[in-house]
């Protein structure tokens, strides 16, 4: 296939709904069929907490990412917000924050893919959960080549199939949340203030996908309007479906079976949970809304991440040929390549708890970012109040840090790791020029 060597703008070809649906891809997915067990073993039962709590703070989040969007709709997000609103440097972190935890997020996904799918099947060898992996990231990263409306087809056949498989998931386990919730429930403070912060920073990421929506604001249609409201509309359909989610399965399993999937790196607590319901076909069902699940939020990864590599590439903070686009203006193939491979070599880490937690540091610190750009928003280009911002600002800061230390400072490593290459970057940007 034949690129271009130019940087031309993507085709404005979402709206509302569209957007809506690319959100809802990228968050219904690995948050609520993997990480509710990684951080039940976590926090135990107060697990709840932790989905209330990363909801709060995702939602402060979400309402800045969408005024940031509204007003400086192209692809890139908080970088693009970074360069425009503070400076080169704050927006390479954030760039290069996205790149690291949307990498590892999908890293988890395609995991939590193949988890599923050898839990649905019966097959029970371990050895074949990365390379299953691996031919994932393999099949999404063709439809991704293929441009975003057929990426936006699929994607609405996988979000359908997981939202009905959730529904059946709640609906199907009230029966016995009420038989036996109250004793599972009676322990609901058993966990730390500790232990409820670290899950809280592992269940914000899993909402974070609505991010999703901003960096794609190049090929929204009318942005101004199309993004804010895909941005609410998808914050309030997946809190609902994750706090209900979480409840039933807590009331009707406890946390400890929730957690001991994610503890022997199996990635299926959902399925765990629905097999104690007693429903005929329950655990099949909701298998196969995990596996499109995974599908969709490895899709929608591979759109944003590319997108993200693109914006890098044309600022030069990445190598050039990310900037190219295919002949139709479609796809940036390089973009789609390079973030295809960083998540396949993620995936060899083969453990979802490692690479979720890193995901969780580093999307913070791109989040603070966000909400940085957005307090430094001019007046008449606010939507929401500034001490939105502030707030955003404050409760990433302070959950980036609870997670365990050896991946916090391993993001920090990288951080600034990254800002040795920006500064090489820019002298060589101001040598050529």
């Amino acid at each position: 296939m034949s690129l271009k060597t130019s940087s031309p703008q993507l085709r404005r070809e979402l709206g509302v709904l569209g957007a809506t649906v690319m959100g809802l891809g990228s968050i219904v997915g690995t948050g609520v069929f993997v990480s509710i067990g990684i951080a039940a073993g976590i926090a135990g039962n107060a697990v709840i907490f932790a989905v209330i709590i990363g909801a709060l703070v995702a939602a402060c989040n979400g309402l800045n990412s969408a005024q940031l969007a509204a007003n400086h709709p192209v692809s890139g997000g908080s970088y693009e917000y970074g360069y425009k609103y503070l400076n080169s440097w704050f927006g390479f972190t954030a760039g290069w924050m996205f790149l690291l935890a949307k990498s590892a997020s999908a890293a988890t996904a395609a995991l939590g893919f193949a988890g599923y799918f050898l839990n649905a099947t019966g097959l029970s060898e371990r050895g074949l959960l990365v390379p299953l992996a691996l031919a994932a990231v393999f099949v999404i990263t063709a439809v991704v080549l293929n441009g975003i409306r057929r990426s936006n087809r699929v994607n609405i056949v996988i979000v359908s199939v997981s939202i009905f498989s959730l529904l059946f998931f709640i609906l199907g386990g009230i029966p016995t949340a009420i038989t036996v919730g109250k004793e599972n429930l009676t322990s609901l403070f058993n966990g730390s203030t500790a232990t409820v912060l670290q899950a809280s920073a592992l269940m914000f990421v899993a909402y974070t996908g609505y991010g999703r929506i901003a960096t794609l604001g190049e090929e929204a249609k009318e942005p101004r309007k199309t993004i804010p409201k895909a941005i609410i509309m998808t914050m309030i359909v997946t809190m609902l479906i994750y706090v209900g989610v979480a409840t039933i399965a807590v009331a009707g399993v406890g946390a400890e079976n929730l957690g001991e999937s994610a503890l022997r790196g199996q990635a299926a607590p959902l399925e765990v949970a629905v097999r104690s319901f007693g429903i005929p076909g329950g655990a099949q069902i909701v298998a196969v809304g995990a596996i499109f699940a995974m599908l969709g939020v490895l899709l929608n990864l591979i759109l944003g991440l590319s997108r993200v590599l693109l914006a890098m590439g044309r600022r030069r903070d990445m190598p050039s040929i990310f900037a190219r686009l295919n002949d139709s203006g479609t796809t940036p193939t390089p973009a789609v390549i390079a973030v295809s491979a960083i998540i396949s070599v993620l995936v060899l880490i083969g453990n979802v708890k490692t690479t979720w937690s890193f995901s969780a540091f580093t999307v913070l610190i791109y989040y603070s970012v966000t909400n940085l750009a957005a307090f430094s928003l001019p007046s008449e280009d606010r939507l929401y109040p500034k001490w939105l911002s502030m707030l955003g600002l404050s409760a990433c800061l302070f959950l980036a840090f609870w997670v365990e230390p050896f991946i916090w400072q391993l993001g920090l490593a990288l951080i600034v790791a990254g800002l040795i290459w920006h500064a090489i970057a820019r002298i060589k940007k101001n040598v050529e020029t």
